[in-house]
């Protein structure tokens, strides 16, 4: 026989199944959640670690490893989706590198491990990117076209200065320089293990360029973007120069018109006045 059930009594009870319901349904919601796509975004050894998703109502820990079992915290209850790890990879960029990142409740209190997930290990030798390189100084002579290029400062420190890409790469930094001429499409390859390139053109003929950065020892990320492309002007040079000459004659002439003619005419007066000197004088009626 089933038993009645009041309408007032479920009344009475429909606030504690809310309330039951409502406590089984916050710590679902307040549950965080494991990070996905981790990627390290390094340029010149500028290292930073990203990941996804954005958090709601819970902070992430990242953690750094050097090949070690020991972990080190470097960003603590961020609600960021990034964490900038170049203090830590700059201290031996040859060393391989783990991270890893874990949700954690605001408050940092979790009942057993935090979920998390660990980013691709990270060697920076050979990971980092290589920034856009800097034409420094070019110069166009003739048939010689000179052009060198900035030795980048990056983030590695030794003895508490800081280093250029040669001073850590050394050897296994090379450049190369594509040019062209100005009307032309076709372009030529130049090549130098230092930062400085010498190379043969055509005479009277204005040149562009770029310079791109190799890593020789690498497979994967071996070549930077290139350069900003500059242009020689060899046409403006060569105005300049005669421009130069020109006025110079011009103004050589010039003086040697004007001594010329105070000369003569001091010449001339001279002249007159001997003239009158040998004149007879004139006899008196």
């Amino acid at each position: 026989m089933a038993i009645p059930v009041r309408p007032r009594l479920l009344a009475a009870l429909a606030p504690t199944f809310l309330g039951c319901l409502l406590v089984q349904v916050v710590p679902a919601a307040g549950t965080p959640q494991k990070p996905f796509n981790l990627t390290w975004e390094s340029t010149n050894f500028k290292t930073i670690l990203e990941w996804k998703p954005k958090p709601t109502d819970y902070v992430y820990n990242v953690e750094i490893s050097s090949g070690t079992r020991d972990w080190k915290i470097k960003c603590f209850l961020t609600s960021d989706t990034e964490c900038d790890l170049t203090d830590e990879i700059m201290q031996d960029v040859h060393r391989t590198y783990q991270a890893r990142v874990l949700s954690v409740p605001r408050n940092n209190t979790y009942l057993g491990e935090p979920p998390f997930t660990n980013a691709p290990d990270f060697l920076p030798y050979q990971d980092t990117k290589l920034g856009q390189p800097v034409i420094q100084h070019f110069k166009q002579v003739g048939t010689e076209l000179n052009v060198t290029v900035e030795d980048t400062r990056t983030v590695v420190r030794r003895n508490g200065t800081f280093l250029t890409l040669r001073d850590v790469f050394g050897k296994d930094l090379s450049y190369s320089l594509f040019f062209r001429r100005e009307s032309s499409t076709g372009k030529k390859t130049a090549s130098t293990d230092t930062n400085d390139f010498s190379i043969k053109v055509d005479q009277a003929r204005s040149y562009c360029f770029t310079v791109q950065a190799v890593i020789r020892s690498r497979k994967d990320n071996k070549r930077s973007p290139e350069s900003n492309m500059e242009c020689s002007d060899e046409w403006e040079s060569i105005m300049g120069e005669t421009l130069i000459i020109v006025g110079a004659v011009v103004f050589v002439v010039i003086i040697f018109i004007i001594l010329l003619s105070i000369y003569l005419c001091k010449r001339r007066k001279g002249r007159a006045g001997q003239k009158r000197k040998e004149s007879p004088p004139l006899r008196s009626a």
